[in-house]
């Protein structure tokens, strides 16, 4: 049987669950309303935008931003209609097809980016001092080497925690 949480426990969890929720809602939000697109589209376009050909298989989207096969066909069903990506054949497999960003996509994306970032910086780095992101960045690659299988395949760790130009909300 597992303990019990202690009440500091308790209320460390609590106060995480909640900064973490509020803190994807007001980014989600302030996303909408400069850039005009949701923190999943921004997810999506982000994976894209990083990736030198601008396009990617489907299940590698997936796999970057922790989503499910069905979540991710549905988003960019919704993203190809509106003319963020388009989807093209793959040549050496016939039942496959890349994910492409579009260039309304890139530009959605890159306007979104600056403000994406200063949101991140006002609401989180700015009221935290080196030594707290530092103890955060150890914090949060501890809990995730535990996860296994880990939900999202980054290809590699980032080097420092106020790199956050290419941030990405995973909860989208």
């Amino acid at each position: 049987m597992t303990a019990s949480l202690s009440e500091q426990e308790l209320a460390t969890w609590r106060g995480f669950a909640l900064m973490r929720r509020q803190l994807d809602l007001t980014l989600e939000r302030r996303l909408q309303a400069d850039a005009g697109i949701s923190s999943a589209d921004f997810a999506v376009l982000m994976s894209l935008q990083e990736e030198p050909t601008r396009r990617l298989r489907a299940g590698r989207i997936g796999d970057l931003i922790g989503w499910e096969k069905s979540r991710v066909s549905h988003q960019l069903s919704r993203m190809e209609q509106r003319g963020l990506v388009t989807r093209e054949e793959c040549g050496d497999d016939a039942r496959g097809v890349w994910i492409v960003i579009t260039a309304d996509g890139s530009r959605a994306v890159l306007a979104a980016l600056r403000d994406h970032t200063e949101a991140i910086r006002q609401y989180f780095f700015d009221i935290l001092s080196p030594e707290e992101q530092e103890v955060l960045h150890s914090v949060s690659f501890r809990v995730l080497d535990t996860i296994n299988p880990p939900i999202c395949q980054p290809e590699v760790e980032p080097e420092a925690p106020a790199e956050v130009e290419s941030a990405l909300p995973a909860s989208a």
